[in-house]
């Protein structure tokens, strides 16, 4: 993913398939997240145990078919007022079916969703530019609730520089890209929780499911590599352009934070206030 741009999508898809032919052809070799440390009598208190006798799994497909089709006739609902009242519908066809298929690949939090969304909107399709993305990222990072608040700021700032700075275009772009990310996720949700019972005794799935984990791991990596490159090369990666003092506040970060084990909320508030000395120095 970061060093030869290979899109999260399909490194998933590649776990998947992966994940399924090593299940048929060497099961041993794949990861089984349940075995790990696992002890029959830690659910001795638990009203539902690892050993219980549950009942027939309920059917599946005419559930999941209703939740698809209210789903589809959701997603489809907003398009027709695109199309005769937002100006430019090729843009809001583009917004639309992106975040619809970043919902598809936000397993394991934003985290491993936001190097995508930052490769794809900055260096293909050119709605925000690399320093608005960390913008984004930091303004996430520094305000309480969940990191898919960058995914809304991408989606409003795309409105916002593709209409010329129109900030109804940009509210409608976040309430879009918000819609069209949460939508497939509820489907998940709702559609997928009766699979979750189904697949706790498959070898193949619970194997895949680890590969899956090590995928997040990985895209956790790549947004750490992706955020360090932008922080302390701003203007180009070359030794010349090193941003030593930031590259000095990352370093005493990590420190403060292994060593120190200061609270995150802390630093942030202790890195605020040195970006502002440091500003208010650059003037």
């Amino acid at each position: 993913m970061f060093f030869f741009n290979v899109s999260l999508p399909l490194v998933m898809l590649g776990t998947i398939v992966l994940g399924i032919a090593l299940g048929k052809v060497r099961r041993g070799v794949l990861p089984m997240p349940g075995e790990a440390g696992a002890d029959e009598n830690d659910d001795d208190d638990c009203y539902i145990r690892l050993n219980s006798v549950t009942a027939e799994p309920a059917p599946l497909l005419k559930p999941v078919a209703r939740l698809t089709a209210i789903a589809l006739l959701l997603w489809l609902l907003p398009l027709p007022a695109f199309y005769f009242c937002g100006g430019d519908f090729g843009f809001w066809k583009s917004l639309v079916l992106f975040f619809t298929k970043t919902a598809f690949v936000t397993i394991g939090g934003s985290y491993t969703v936001i190097p995508y969304v930052a490769q794809v909107t900055v260096s293909k399709l050119h709605w925000l530019t690399r320093l608005q993305m960390m913008d984004g990222f930091a303004l996430a990072e520094t305000t309480p609730g969940p990191l898919i608040i960058v995914v809304a700021f991408v989606g409003f700032t795309a409105g916002f520089n593709h209409f010329h700075g129109s900030l109804w275009m940009g509210t409608l772009g976040l309430l879009a890209t918000t819609f069209y990310t949460f939508l497939p996720c509820f489907l998940f949700v709702f559609a997928g929780a009766p699979l979750v019972e189904r697949t706790q005794r498959r070898p193949t799935i619970q194997g895949v499911l680890g590969l899956i984990t090590a995928v997040v791991v990985g895209a956790i990596l790549d947004l750490a590599l992706f955020l360090g490159k932008a922080v302390m090369f701003p203007s180009g990666v070359a030794l010349r352009r090193l941003d030593a003092v930031s590259l000095g506040w990352a370093i005493l970060s990590f420190v403060l934070l292994q060593r120190s084990k200061i609270n995150v909320i802390h630093l942030i508030m202790l890195s605020v206030g040195f970006g502002l000395i440091r500003y208010l120095f650059s003037l």
